[in-house]
């Protein structure tokens, strides 16, 4: 198979187009200047190098390579999608046309423009199947009473926030919502919520936005997930089975592991 990358930053591009090169497919890169590494140079079959906001050159480069799918692979900080970003005058016309200023609206925006021009956007986890998370409990420890009573009423709230397209995240204390997710990460909202909680443990709840498919903006945890918990007291953290990206996923539950912290994976509600 033949495929398009965009890739923004974190590991996530770097291990799929590894994936992809163990499976004998053709993968061209086409790197995110203010997101992604250059470490997706020699993974890639050829790479290109391209702003945020240039559509037309994104444009340009599938169609002169004969690409009709691509997928999106790796994170683009949602602060600089719309601080940062300098449009074309392809994405001009986009942005003018969208009905709400979210991350959801501007990519289903970019996905319609490709479609036109006869590329389609593929499942952005297509070479990971195997990284994605699992039902049920998948560290050592299992969550206490307290904890799963916590995560309940966290999922409850992060489900309700995602279908607004606000953030992936929630911290939770007590049935208490100490922080919600925004432009900020999850990190910056840990810390944030550590602050208000006196050394009490957090629960992390980490949800897949109300969509059904998993073309874009797919929740990712990683070994810098639990050096942030562990910094914060932060003790359970639930994802979406089949729909979160565990990367490093055995070393990340060895550490979790070592670090007393339960991670579960719960059946989505779509």
């Amino acid at each position: 198979m033949r495929y398009g990358l965009i890739a923004g930053n974190g590991r996530f591009p770097l291990l799929a187009l590894e994936n992809a090169r163990k499976l004998g497919h053709e993968v061209v890169a086409i790197g995110i200047e203010e997101e992604a590494s250059r470490e997706i140079e020699p993974l890639a079959a050829r790479s290109y190098w391209i702003s945020l906001g240039e559509l037309s050159r994104l444009i340009e480069i599938l169609k002169s390579e004969g690409i009709t799918e691509v997928m999106m692979a790796g994170q683009v900080k949602h602060a600089s999608i719309f601080s940062a970003i300098r449009p074309d005058w392809r994405l001009v016309k986009l942005l003018a046309a969208l009905p709400r200023k979210n991350t959801d609206s501007l990519i289903g925006g970019v996905a319609k423009v490709l479609e036109d021009e006869g590329i389609r956007l593929g499942d952005s986890t297509a070479l990971l199947k195997p990284l994605l998370a699992s039902a049920g409990v998948m560290t050592r420890r299992k969550p206490s009473k307290d904890e799963s009573a916590d995560l309940d009423y966290g999922r409850a709230i992060a489900q309700a926030l995602a279908r607004w397209d606000i953030g992936q995240s929630v911290a939770v204390s007590h049935r208490a919502c100490l922080a919600v997710e925004a432009m900020e990460g999850t990190d910056a909202m840990l810390r944030r919520a550590a602050s208000l909680v006196n050394g009490n443990p957090l629960a992390l709840v980490k949800v897949a936005t109300r969509r059904r498919h998993l073309l874009f903006d797919v929740p990712v945890i990683g070994l810098d997930t639990v050096t942030v918990m562990r910094e914060t007291g932060t003790a359970v953290l639930a994802v979406d089975a089949g729909r979160t990206l565990m990367l490093d996923r055995e070393e990340l539950i060895r550490r979790a592991d070592e670090a007393d912290i339960s991670i579960i994976g719960y059946e989505s509600q779509d």
